[in-house]
């Protein structure tokens, strides 16, 4: 089994200041995690939030299985996320404040073969700090490429 599935939200250290780190499952249908072994999800677009019972990932998008039949699963459910008790009454408390948010970093297969996912308790970037990632990125940039000759 190869575990190099790493689908990334790359936008994510863009866009946010990554405050918290978790690693949670998903609760997936089979041929869910079948087109995750195929590496076809994104999670550009998804974020998690708290409905009724427990954590949803929203608006990721796992597209169906090609192999599938009438058996085929909606390409953007909710998915709820697996965590411990102590963990979701800290996201809970620290997501209902002003400014702060969860969202998906990169989704995984560890191990033995469980699809995971890495989410991040984060708050928005303001347009300034954003420019300031990028002057900060291009100085990285220029320092390694003088260093380099």
């Amino acid at each position: 089994m190869s575990n190099d599935i790493n689908i990334r939200n790359k936008k994510a250290y863009y866009e946010y200041h990554i405050l918290e780190k978790y690693i949670a499952g998903i609760q997936l249908l089979g041929t869910e995690i079948k087109s995750i072994r195929q590496s076809k999800a994104n999670i550009g677009d998804a974020f998690c939030a708290f409905l009724n019972d427990g954590l949803y990932i929203r608006n990721m998008h796992i597209a169906e299985y090609s192999h599938g039949s009438f058996y085929n699963h909606e390409s953007k459910r909710d998915r709820k996320l697996l965590l411990t008790k102590k963990e979701l009454a800290k996201l809970k408390i620290k997501g209902e404040e002003k400014g702060f948010t969860i969202i998906p970093l990169k989704i995984f297969v560890n191990e033995r073969g469980y699809a995971k996912v890495e989410i991040a308790l984060a708050q928005g970037k303001k347009d300034y700090d954003k420019r300031e990632s990028i002057k900060e990125r291009d100085t990285k940039r220029e320092l390694s490429r003088t260093y380099k000759l």
